[in-house]
């Protein structure tokens, strides 16, 4: 995996900045820059990554590299991208659909596989997931076109559920105007549906494709605008409002730490957790996978990763400590808070616990550890360090990094 400084000195000389040029437009200093490029520094806070790409006029991703998926090299698109293309953006002037094909389909049945489908993206499945996609959303939009207004409205709601998910795996692919385009039909499609929630679902997760493209200030507007609309239509009464709302607040105040406002983000954070109490007086949703996830451990995962991109480590192992992740909590959140108190001990120069961390993740998420950004960049640094515990070069060949 290419390292951080090679990507950022790539981009500077595309943008044809000098190393002071870039730090006088990024507020980051020179020598943070130097270093990166020189590779005596490996990492770099998300505030700082946010600065840079502002100040190279580009996605935060083109700093990071390619999230765990298939990488953005250049070449023509595989036939499963082509497929998931022409399901968001089916052909202009298309042939109306048999009615006898759309009957023979059962809603019952299609939700039932998207719900199996944001599984497959929770566990990082995501060729598995490309491959059965996008007949989920040709489905979904066929079902959407028939029957009563109530059958057509209940179509439309598993069409945005499709449609959301293809967004997520998108944004993993790397296709972030692919994603936004998926989740503005994702949108159309939810106020079809007649659910007040379906909407605000998606609109959190527009926020986080604004996220990857260093649209901070959209991602946290458009959050909590969805998030009043939330709390002023359901009144928060039940398990489904309170999740949709609670991962709207999450996703401002992540936006909102980003643009270098932690303490505004821990207010917001604070806020989510009380609320997050609530659940459990409440009756659960029948389906989880398909509300957004907040309960109190993902509250706490959320928090746990700010501190360790604001450079507290010590309150993100004070954060994390005797923190029981309920079952509910999806894999890919659960490698997260596993990275993040990897990141952290790493921070206080604990190798060895960061290490145990890392085989810990190794054993439950073998599938998010390989091709994980900030895992390689945890071992990279650690392999900086004076001490390199015992595990730490098997863990390196897995995830191949070179010593």
């Amino acid at each position: 995996m290419e390292h951080l400084g090679d990507r950022l000195a790539s981009l500077r000389r595309l943008a044809d900045l000098t190393q002071e040029e870039l730090a006088e437009l990024s507020g980051v200093s020179v020598d943070v820059v130097r270093k990166l490029e020189q590779r005596r520094k490996h990492s770099a806070r998300l505030p700082t990554l946010h600065a840079l790409a502002k100040g190279l006029g580009t996605e935060v991703s083109a700093l990071v590299g390619d999230p765990p998926a298939v990488p953005s090299n250049g070449h023509a698109e595989s036939p499963q991208l082509v497929a998931l293309r022409r399901a968001i953006m089916p052909p202009l002037f298309a042939p109306p659909p048999e009615r006898d094909a759309a009957e023979s389909l059962s809603l019952p049945l299609l939700r039932s596989e998207i719900s199996e489908g944001w599984t497959l993206y929770h566990s990082a499945e995501f060729d598995r997931l490309a491959d059965v996609l996008p007949g989920m959303i040709e489905d979904a939009r066929l079902i959407a076109s028939i029957g009563s207004p109530e059958q057509r409205a209940q179509g439309e709601g598993s069409l945005s559920k499709a449609l959301q998910l293809a967004g997520h795996l998108a944004i993993r692919l790397g296709k972030t105007d692919l994603a936004l385009s998926s989740l503005e039909r994702a949108a159309m499609a939810a106020q079809n549906s007649g659910d007040p929630l379906f909407a605000p679902m998606v609109y959190g997760s527009v926020a986080w494709a604004y996220q990857r493209q260093n649209r901070l200030d959209d991602a946290e507007h458009l959050a909590e605008r969805a998030a009043d609309a939330v709390e002023r239509e359901t009144g928060m009464k039940t398990a489904a409002g309170l999740r949709v709302w609670g991962g709207l607040v999450m996703s401002a105040a992540t936006s909102a730490a980003r643009s270098g406002s932690y303490d505004r983000a821990t207010e917001m954070m604070t806020t989510a957790e009380q609320w997050a109490k609530r659940l459990s007086s409440l009756p659960p949703v029948e389906d989880s996978r398909a509300v957004s996830v907040f309960n109190r451990s993902s509250v706490r995962i959320e928090r746990v990763r700010l501190a360790v991109q604001h450079a507290r480590p010590d309150e993100a192992l004070h954060l994390a400590k005797g923190l029981r992740l309920s079952g509910d909590v999806p894999p890919s959140w659960r490698t997260w808070f596993l990275l993040d108190v990897a990141r952290a001990y790493t921070d206080l120069g604990d190798a060895s616990s960061a290490v145990r961390t890392l085989e810990a993740l190794k054993g439950a998420a073998p599938g998010w550890m390989r091709h994980h950004v900030l895992a390689v960049t945890i071992i990279r640094d650690l392999y900086a360090g004076p001490i390199q515990p015992p595990g730490l070069r098997k863990l390196a060949e897995y995830v191949g990094v070179r010593p």
